[in-house]
This record gives C-alpha cells, structure tokens and sequence, in this order.
C-alpha cells in the first residue's frame, strides 16, 4: 500500500520527520508532495521548492522507508486539486492529513483519509522555526542535520532575515 502526504516543510523539522517515519510503519511506500512548489522568497515560504526537495531527500536517504518526492503546485480551483495530484504522482491508496478542506476533497474524490500523527507541534511548527531564524535565536535543534548543513549551505537563515525587513508583503499562503 502506497500512503501520501503533503507539506510546506518551510523548513522540514523534527515533527515531519516523525511524521514520515510512523506513515511509513503503516504503508510500504510513502509519497511526499512538497506542497505550495511554487512559492518562495517570502517570510511563509523562504525556500524554493528544488531547495525543499534537496533538503528533505537528504533526510529521508537516512530513514528505513521507500519514499516519492514530488513538488506539488498551488492550484485556485479546489475541485481540481486532487486531480492534479493524481496526475503528477504515483498512485496512492490513503492520504494523510489533519487539514479538514484536504481531508474532504481526497474523501469527495474517493480516496481512504488518515490524521498524522504530530509530535510536540507547539515546539516542531515551520512559523516558529522561522521566527526563531528571523530573531537570531537558536532553531537548529528542532531540525534533522541535514537540514541545518543545507540551510546554511544555501543562506537560508540571511535570505530569511533579508525577506523580513523587505516592505513587501508576504505572498499569503
């Protein structure tokens, strides 16, 4: 059984990693949509979605679990959504989320719909590891090595910084 689940991972913390891990207990493959692929360069979504892809495959090289990476575009029209996530993934038998507008659309659609689990989601939430990178404060421990190497590789931390003290709104997703 083929499982997917879809996230920003803006960035991908401690929490999607548990998250992955026990979706992976429960299906033999797991399709990872890199969700809003479109977005980057603001406070919400700093990360281009190639740079997501990169950070989160060198993440999951490092788990027990057959998984898909596919970047996911934001889409205007709900009633379309699902079916442009059939088309860019492989099949998929269950989709997990704990998004009610998510969970309905894949339900309407036909598919079996499962909540993530979350761990510690006050302390593992993609805002506040933006936040604390914004202010300078300490974020590394809520992410997987391979994220803090890639963040730093690429400037992510600066560029953050760089975004927040721009005038411009953020893209509001």
């Amino acid at each position: 059984m083929r499982g997917l689940v879809i996230g920003r991972f803006q960035p991908f913390h401690l929490g999607h990693r548990y998250l992955i891990e026990e979706i992976a207990e429960d299906v033999e493959e797991v399709v990872v949509g890199i969700g809003s692929a479109g977005r980057s360069h603001s406070t919400k979504n700093p990360f281009t979605s190639g740079e997501r892809v990169n950070i989160v495959q060198n993440v999951l090289d490092e788990l027990d679990a057959k998984t898909y990476l596919i970047p996911i575009e934001d889409i205007e029209e709900n009633a379309m959504w699902v079916r442009q996530i059939e088309i860019r993934c492989p099949t998929f038998d269950v989709a997990y989320t704990n998004n009610h507008l998510v969970e309905r659309l894949f339900e309407e659609a036909g598919y079996e719909v499962r909540g993530t689990p979350l761990a510690n989601r006050d302390q593992y939430h993609g805002a506040e590891i933006r936040e604390r990178m914004i202010d300078g404060d300490d974020w590394r421990h809520l992410v997987p090595d391979e994220v803090v190497e890639a963040v730093e590789e690429i400037g992510g931390v600066q560029r953050l910084q760089k975004i927040d003290q721009d005038d411009e709104p953020d893209d509001g997703s």
